[in-house]
Order: C-alpha cells, then sequence, then structure tokens
C-alpha cells in the first residue's frame, strides 16, 4: 500500500482524535470530513471500534499498514505488556524521535528530513524513517544541515520535551536516553483494542 499523501487534517477528523498531539485538527471542526460529516452516526460495533483505535495509531505515527503489522508482530515477541512494547516499539523510530526532539514540527516533516539525510545516529547519517533507534543513541543534524531554516523554525516553537529524551542546545542533538513509560504516552490511546483487533 502507498504512503497517505493528503490531509493529516481529514485524517484526524475522520477518527476523531488529533494524530498531532496538538488538538489543532479538531480545534474547528469536531465532525468528520465530508458532505456528510456533521451528520448522525450509529453506535461502531466492536470490530468498528477496534479499527477506529488501530487506524488512529496507524495515522499518528504515519506508517503503512504493512509496518504497523511488522512492528505489532515485533512487540508479541518482547516480554511484558504486549499493547506497550508495541507503543515503545513505534515511539522508537528515528522520524518519531527527529519530531519529539523538535527538529521538524509534524511527524511528516521529520520523516522528510530523514528522507533526504539530514539526520545523523551516533554520528552517522541514517535515511530510514523507520530505523529503530535503541536507548542512548545520540540522534543529530549533519554539520552543514543546522542552520536549515525549516529546522530553526521548528526549534524555536518547542515548548517542552518528553522526559526520555534530552537536548543538547549548543550541539544541537537529542539522546534518546531510555524506553518511554506508558504514562508518558498518549493518554488517549487505547492499546488494548488494537492486540484484541489482531488476535481475533
Amino acid at each position: 500500500m502507498s504512503r497517505y499523501t493528503g490531509s493529516s487534517y481529514k485524517q484526524a477528523r475522520r477518527v476523531g482524535f488529533s494524530i498531532s498531539e496538538t488538538g489543532k485538527e479538531l480545534a474547528k471542526r469536531e465532525f468528520g470530513p465530508g458532505q456528510h460529516g456533521n451528520a448522525r452516526k450509529g453506535k461502531l460495533s466492536d470490530y468498528g471500534t477496534q479499527l477506529k483505535e488501530k487506524q488512529k495509531v496507524r495515522f499518528m505515527y504515519g506508517v503503512s499498514e504493512r509496518q504497523f503489522r511488522k512492528t505489532f508482530n515485533e512487540a508479541e515477541k518482547m516480554k511484558g505488556i504486549q499493547g506497550t512494547n508495541f507503543l515503545r516499539l513505534l515511539e522508537s523510530r528515528l522520524d518519531n524521535l527527529v519530531y519529539r526532539i523538535g527538529f521538524a514540527s509534524t511527524r511528516r516533516g521529520a520523516r522528510q528530513l530523514v528522507n533526504h539525510g539530514h539526520i545523523t545516529v551516533n554520528g552517522n547519517k541514517v535515511d530510514i524513517p523507520s530505523y529503530r533507534v535503541k536507548p542512548g543513541d545520540v540522534i543529530s543534524l549533519k554539520d552543514k544541515d543546522k542552520s536549515l531554516k525549516v529546522v530553526t523554525e521548528a526549534l524555536e516553537k518547542v515548548t517542552r520535551r518528553v522526559d526520555f529524551i534530552t537536548y543538547d542546545e549548543s550541539k544541537m542533538e537529542g539522546t534518546y536516553v531510555r524506553m518511554p513509560e506508558r504514562n508518558e504516552l498518549n493518554a488517549d490511546i487505547n492499546e488494548a483494542l488494537i492486540v484484541e483487533f489482531y488476535n481475533k
């Protein structure tokens, strides 16, 4: 399946969830997109509820269905709670951490920075957005790219960062210090529904 390149606002309104985690997408229109988006909808079935939860998370991290399922299967093999492990693996993606550090104002923008070869991990260029970052890895920009307008503008907008990332302003580099705890991730996600969806 090809990557979605349409409006992220439409995606957010479709599932009734802010995929940027800022709430901006639903600020003006909380109803779904399209001509009948404001029409009253019936109650979702269990399957519909589980599917909607899966789509919320998939849209949020901007991954294809194939990548999403592959990550879910990896989480199944790990010790601990599968749903929590799943979210931790998604958070460990390079494009997500570039966004969390503040080098880009959206995950889509972060993916573009990675794809175009602007990002380094432990000093080595990595241009694969799905690259799995390990705790202790240092994420930075190539020296010549540290003055990119899109990056400096994004960094200026950062008000706070998540606790599992530290940022060195003088070096313009972030360190993924540890895997996140569940209470540090989006509370509006019910990952148990995603586990139920795939385990049918």
